[in-house]
């Protein structure tokens, strides 16, 4: 099973960026916990990252026919990205969108994804435990499929 985590625009910051809001967990310290828990999960884990939304479209199209699945933490474009969100779509693969902080408890705008409804799931508010607890249904979920 090989799963796909796409990290969206300044999550590259984390760990440095507003820590009281994010943590103090670094990008590459999350993606380390997820590849350790893909692998006790008999599963493969690439993790990309972009501060730029075509880029992040670019990647999920190209990387589509080998992935199962998508684990989904699109950081600001969850609340703007239409064409993340159809290039999603149109992989045909299910996703898991992910948020360290409880965006239904943040400003107004934050409050609206443009993903939530097409995700088979959504984890919001557990600082860094959120993917984990993400992956841990996504894989779920795919192998119920199967």
């Amino acid at each position: 099973m090989r799963i796909c985590v796409i990290h969206g625009p300044n999550l590259n910051l984390l760990g440095t960026r507003e820590p009281e809001l994010y943590g103090t967990e670094s990008l590459s310290s999350i993606d380390d916990r997820l590849r350790e828990r893909c692998l006790e999960l008999n599963g493969e884990l690439e993790c990309i990252q972009s501060n730029h939304e075509g880029e992040l479209v670019d990647r999920v199209q190209e990387l589509a026919d080998r992935t199962d699945g998508w684990l989904v933490n699109a950081g600001g474009l969850t609340h703007t990205s239409v064409p993340l969100r159809d290039a999603l779509l149109a992989s045909g693969r299910p996703f898991v969108e992910v948020h360290l902080t409880n965006i239904f408890a943040r400003e107004p705008f934050r409050r609206q994804s443009l993903l939530s409804d097409a995700a088979i799931g959504v984890v919001t508010g557990f600082g860094y435990r959120s993917y984990l607890f993400g992956l841990d249904g996504l894989v779920a979920a795919l192998r119920s499929e199967g």
